[in-house]
């Protein structure tokens, strides 16, 4: 399964779109809503390069397309797949 840059684009260009009422991520970083909570996750951009993650983003893809309600990225998976995953990146 291979993964499109223009993809993270196009959903970046979507969440900073709405993203006014959100509060803003540091530079090198983005907003991601995981969890059956939406829990808020500030995560570097450096994450995307990760095939892992970019597992994550074909299955958000997948999902949600390119309309995510809450003004970031949203994740489907549970809060502690998420942790689990993005821990190994450190």
């Amino acid at each position: 399964m291979g993964f499109r840059l223009p993809v993270i684009r196009k959903a970046l260009f979507a969440a900073n779109q709405t993203s006014s009422k959100a509060v803003d991520a540091q530079k090198g970083h983005l907003a991601v809503y995981v969890g059956e909570k939406m829990k808020r996750f500030v995560i570097p951009v450096s994450f995307l390069n990760q095939p892992s993650f970019q597992d994550l983003l074909s299955k958000a893809e997948e999902e949600f397309g390119y309309d995510h309600p809450m003004g970031g990225l949203t994740i489907p998976c549970s809060e502690d797949v998420f942790l689990s995953i993005t821990s190994c990146f450190n």
